[in-house]
């Protein structure tokens, strides 16, 4: 008889909707070792071919089975320097679990919850680096990118420093993604352990403002990599976007997540909001929905052009919003933002507030160029929505800063940072880039995944120049 998977345990939505608590629980002990002997053990490792950063999935599980978290551990971390941030905002199952065996005939085996019981629950194990080799390497931003490159040259005997713009080591992993689905205090051990390796941070560093590309090889860098995300909103360009009370999605969680804007003493306060619209269908649609809700929202609303089987974001985080009674205005699209004006009394505090989001609905018609149905307005439907507040997710760009800032660095019509291999050798000999800066907005994973393919081909390039 097939074992049904174990599902992870978590707060229930009425106590999680008021709060910033993790939702998900976690496996225990026994819940774990259950878990893990659902895995098949395949010789030829599917699922491995879904991860990437290439963890050796099924001897970490095999581990697991026999009770050594440690030694799961150690498995882990020859691949990934950051498993307990990747076993809790990873899509796996669009990834390994999807090549999964056991998947074929009843749910795949839960590598990702695997993952971050182990990585939360092993004893310290050490992680062995090789000698010194003299050489010195610049890292540009502490997202996932540049902490997977950063832990693999660390590993490889390089002097590595990463320069973070932001007062707090971390990227994206602090400013973008929810306390309540990332434990900034996991990000800080996961940060602690590349410290401990011997990867210096200096915080507050704008490369492309405070110092150059070009400075950073005067100081003695013999390769930089670039992992600075991309941080510059997307906005619709519709009227009522410079009303107050709209925000793009990146500056509500960064001044929720990263200054603390939720508490009660805040210098930077948001906007307290009653009803909100969030407009987008992505992840960071969701995080922006959900923290408003745990700001005190009575109403929130996620609006999308496209239907739920059209929705980019994970499947467990639409499910966890829609039990926590966010609301879904499907095949719906904004086409202005209405405010509050009273010309008598340019005094009036309301003045200048959003009060309405005007929508029209839509239908799917032919597919586009990337094979999703293209959402079209029906005629004469449109409508108002009442709300005081409207967030703007609809994707990000990389910041221009350090390729205008940087001779021979080029870029895409996008602004996106041009690479000529699979490590990220961009136009600039001794540069290399990844993530975000190079695809523009992904996932974690994949940002990591080209950190530890730009670790490898710099390696490589150093070792070719010494």
């Amino acid at each position: 008889m097939v074992k049904d998977r174990i599902e992870m345990p978590t707060l229930s939505p009425s106590i999680r909707s008021k709060s910033f608590s993790e939702v998900a629980l976690g496996y225990t002990y026994e819940m774990a070792l259950d878990e893990a002997s659902r895995c098949l053990e395949c010789k030829h490792m599917p699922c491995v071919s879904g991860c990437p950063v290439n963890i050796n999935i099924p001897d970490f599980i095999k581990h697991v089975k026999a009770g050594d978290i440690d030694g799961a551990y150690a498995v882990i971390s020859k691949s990934s320097s950051l498993p307990a941030v990747c076993g809790r905002v990873c899509p796996q199952e669009t990834q390994c679990e999807a090549k999964c065996v056991r998947g074929i005939k009843s749910k795949p085996v839960a590598i990702g919850r695997l993952e971050r019981f182990v990585a939360d629950n092993h004893s310290g194990t050490k992680t062995e680096t090789e000698a010194p080799n003299g050489h010195k390497v610049a890292v540009v931003g502490s997202g996932p990118a540049g902490l997977a490159c950063a832990g693999d040259l660390v590993k490889k005997g390089y002097s590595v420093t990463v320069f973070e713009a932001l007062h707090k080591e971390g990227g994206v992993l602090v400013y973008g993604i929810p306390e309540f689905r990332l434990p900034k205090a996991i990000v800080k051990k996961e940060v602690d352990g590349l410290k401990a390796l011997g990867v210096e941070f200096v915080t507050n560093a704008v490369v492309g403002k405070s110092l150059t590309i070009d400075e950073l090889f005067e100081m003695g860098y013999e390769a930089i990599f670039i992992g600075s995300g991309a941080g510059l909103p997307n906005f619709m360009n519709i009227p009522g976007e410079s009303l107050k009370g709209v925000y793009s999605a990146n500056e509500f969680l960064t001044r929720n997540n990263l200054m603390g804007a939720y508490k009660q003493d805040s210098p930077t306060p948001v906007l307290a909001a009653k009803h909100v619209a969030v407009v987008g269908g992505g992840n960071v649609a969701m995080d922006s929905a959900r923290t408003a809700l745990r700001l005190g929202a009575e109403k929130v609303h996620i609006v999308y052009r496209r239907s739920m089987e059209e929705l980019p974001a994970r499947r467990e985080e639409v499910e966890h919003a829609i039990e926590e009674g966010i609301e879904f205005n499907l095949l719906q699209n904004p086409t202005e933002i209405l405010g509050y004006y009273n010309p008598d009394d340019k005094r009036d505090p309301k003045n200048n507030f959003v009060t309405g989001l005007r929508l029209i609905k839509m239908e799917l018609g032919e597919p586009d160029e990337k094979g999703r149905r293209r959402p079209m307005p029906i005629a004469d439907s449109e409508f108002v929505l009442p709300v005081d507040c409207v967030i703007m997710a609809i994707g990000t760009s990389p910041n221009p800063l350090i390729t205008s800032t940087t001779k021979g660095l080029e870029t895409d019509r996008r602004g996106c940072i041009i690479t000529k291999t699979e490590g990220g050798l961009t136009t600039k000999e001794g540069v290399y880039a990844g993530g975000d800066a190079v695809t523009g907005a992904a996932t974690v994973i994949l940002a990591m995944g080209a950190g530890k393919n730009a670790a490898a081909e710099i390696d490589e390039y150093l070792k070719s120049k010494n």
